[in-house]
């Protein structure tokens, strides 16, 4: 079962994803940003602070309480899938 294991999030909605198989990967979320639930994503403060693991996979915890229930989170499954390969989270930034 592919789990999330750590996030970075970056300032152009990028977000280095590490995977409980070694594989490190980069998504997007820019195409979530204002949508539904994800509108809180606008708020770049709140998309970087907010960013964290949960329920073993991406998520932002709603109200700083990082409980599972109380967030918003993506299917692991979707981030390893569409997710790029990257082999050094430093090419991420430059």
């Amino acid at each position: 079962m592919i789990q999330v294991i750590q996030v970075l999030p970056q300032d152009n909605y990028d977000v280095v994803i590490y995977f409980n198989n070694g594989v490190i990967k980069k998504y997007n979320v820019g195409h979530l940003v204002g949508k539904g639930v994800f509108k809180v994503l606008e708020d770049k403060k709140f998309y970087r602070e907010n960013c964290t693991v949960l329920n073993h996979t991406l998520a932002w915890t709603l109200d700083g309480s990082y409980d599972p229930e109380h967030c918003i989170d993506l299917d692991p499954l979707v981030l390893y899938q569409e997710g790029v390969v990257i082999q050094d989270p430093l090419e991420v930034r430059a």
